[in-house]
């Protein structure tokens, strides 16, 4: 079993359909800069798809709580695996947060059982400023995050104001002194 860190409260799941960042209907090279970092299938393969290899790509194998085609899983699953996780829908995960750290550290793919949708906010955070981070706003299209510090400090509130171990959390982010 995956130790859960946080889980998102149903009181604040309107908070989180507000994109972080500017939505766009499709990949557009030259808004990316530093690391890009893809949160989603959809997104990691519209990002291959325009010949931009991500420097991270976080995916579940789902879009909108479907499975997604043999194609898509096919053009990600080129990249290499740097791990696979469990994270449970509506969480955060220790073992999410670890893999975030590898990838960032060795580049490449981190395949989600259970959901990722979360996991964008711990990318952010970890993300250095410059990075681009991206992810899926359903019905709506890419939304891109140009990391910085306002950025990075919205990401954390809002995982601060998640149920759970926010103290484990924030150790698991490097953020606290141990």
């Amino acid at each position: 079993m995956t130790e859960v860190l946080v889980r998102l409260p149903e009181e604040m799941r309107g908070d989180l359909k507000e994109p972080l960042g500017d939505v766009v209907s499709d990949v557009v090279a030259s808004r990316l800069s530093g690391r890009v970092v893809a949160v989603g299938d959809m997104v990691t393969y519209h990002l291959l798809q325009a010949d931009v290899k991500p420097d991270v790509a976080v995916v579940d194998g789902r879009t909108e709580r479907e499975e997604v085609d043999d194609e898509i899983v096919e053009r990600w699953s080129a990249l290499p695996v740097v791990a696979r996780v469990g994270n449970e829908p509506g969480t955060v995960s220790r073992s999410v947060v670890e893999a975030l750290y590898k990838a960032f550290d060795e580049g490449g793919l981190v395949e989600v059982e259970g959901e990722e949708d979360l996991v964008v906010l711990p990318a952010i955070v970890l993300a250095e400023k410059g990075d681009t981070v991206l992810y899926g706003q359903p019905g709506e299209g890419i939304v891109y995050v140009d990391v910085g510090d306002e950025t990075r400090k919205n990401a954390l509130d809002l995982l601060r104001r998640m149920d759970g171990d926010t103290d484990a959390l924030e150790d698991a982010l490097g953020l606290r002194n141990s």
